[in-house]
């Protein structure tokens, strides 16, 4: 029969002494310990190599050819460390960055989640967890190396999608400011907003829960009439009472306003809206972005000047 014995776990230092001269030189000479929970193969080429007037704990390659640093920590992880593991990977022109610890701590394992969300595709950190174990009176102590953060394909995707939206946030800033400063000189319509980061950007009609929006996204830009008042699932529904009551006056208001509007009740959303699009990808083109601005401002002033009198009459 199989003997079942109890795990007890040994202070790292009672095991070494001292993290420079022998847990570093133990982990160079039996990386394959560390191999064995990692997806790619590491062969140590240095050990203290010079970084400036620091010193990365261990320097090699993986599978693939790939500078590999590693910083030995075995207390707590804390910033010094952490600024070490950066300084040593920037500076090495590294591709991995594996920082080895005895107690990795929660606020530095969101750093290096972070890092593999944001940092350069082909960057990759790992956060790993050193004990050293024994099994009850046996004499033999092993290391038992996990992994507590790691890059993944989905962090990686993640990353770049987040990397996306601040992309379109900025451009979308950009072309707000350029929008309202030319706005501003031709109406007072827009006059007491600021640029926001959003596709969409817009003021009061002069009745609650009705506003004339801009919108500009990569597919369009526009502007639109936008009715949104009232709860939910309020009945009825303010919203598409008012709708109805001006699509009524459809043919006065698009012959004031000099052409086809979209009509938009939405009967399985809460607001509607009436709008003009341009259609096409103009937000990524900054060379695009004048004469649509200049159009969607002009239309913007023929859309308020048409439903200017049906908005009065609503209650």
């Amino acid at each position: 029969m199989v003997q079942i014995g109890k795990m007890i776990k040994i202070p790292l230092r009672e095991i070494f002494k001292k993290e420079d001269k022998d847990f570093t030189r133990w982990l160079e000479e039996n990386i394959d310990y560390l191999n064995d929970i990692l997806d790619f193969d590491i062969t140590v080429e240095k050990r203290e190599e010079k970084v400036g007037s620091f010193k990365v704990d261990l320097l090699g390659t993986d599978s693939s050819g790939n500078k590999v640093i590693i910083e030995n920590q075995l207390e707590k992880t804390n910033h010094d460390h952490l600024g070490k593991l950066l300084t040593y990977l920037i500076n090495l022109d590294a591709r991995v960055a594996i920082w080895i610890t005895g107690e990795p701590v929660k606020e530095h394992v969101k750093v290096i989640d972070w890092l593999n969300e944001n940092a350069p595709e082909f960057m990759s950190f790992y956060l790993i967890k050193i004990e050293t174990i024994k099994i009850e009176s046996q004499p033999l102590v092993t290391p038992l190396f996990t992994i507590v953060a790691q890059p993944t394909e989905e962090a990686k995707a993640f990353g770049l999608e987040k990397k996306e939206f601040s992309k379109r946030h900025l451009l979308r800033k950009q072309f707000w400011t350029q929008l309202l400063d030319k706005s501003n000189e031709k109406t007072p319509l827009h006059s007491n907003i600021s640029p926001t980061i959003y596709s969409w950007i817009g003021t009061g009609a002069g009745k609650s829960g009705i506003s004339y929006n801009y919108n500009i996204t990569y597919k369009y830009g526009g502007c639109e009439v936008y009715l949104d008042k009232g709860k939910e699932f309020a009945e009825p529904n303010i919203n598409k009472i008012r709708f109805d009551k001006l699509v009524k006056h459809k043919d006065e208001i698009e012959n004031e306003f000099g052409g086809k509007l979209n009509w938009e009740r939405l009967d399985n959303k809460r607001a509607s809206k009436i709008s003009f699009k341009f259609m096409g990808n103009y937000l990524l083109y900054k060379n695009k972005w004048d004469n649509l601005q200049n159009k969607m401002i002009e239309y913007m002033i023929r859309l308020e000047k048409a439903f200017r009198r049906y908005i009065k009459e609503l209650e």
